[in-house]
């Protein structure tokens, strides 16, 4: 199953960071394990408005998200605690042993997961 959201872009802020306007592509559920869950095209750079969509579609998916780990080089502002949907999602990152273009997610039951952003 291949899982697509994708809306057309809103003006309103406050429509950036609902689950509706998410552009997520999901790798097909039972595939081989690969390298990459999905991918993922944030409309900013700002973890603190863009994770709560982004949680939102993938604590149902693939159990609650505690913890996201990131390389710095693409993101500005790195929070240490994003509050999302009645919990918190910790933020880390990794210079060299993240690939800048990957968001590393990791579930509180299921495990992990990577996303190309």
């Amino acid at each position: 199953m291949t899982a697509t959201i994708s809306r057309p872009p809103t003006t309103e802020a406050a429509d950036r960071s609902s689950p509706s306007s998410l552009r997520l592509s999901l790798a097909p559920a039972g595939s081989a394990p690969a390298l990459l869950d999905g991918a993922w095209w944030p409309r900013s750079r700002d973890l603190r408005a863009e994770l709560p969509a982004l949680t939102a579609v993938l604590d149902p998916l693939w159990g609650r998200i505690t913890r996201v780990t990131v390389n710095p080089t693409q993101w500005p502002v790195i929070p240490r605690k994003v509050p999302v949907a009645g919990h918190v999602v910790t933020v880390g990152w990794f210079l060299a042993e993240q690939d800048p273009h990957e968001l590393l997610l990791l579930s509180y039951h299921v495990g992990r997961f990577n996303l190309l952003v």
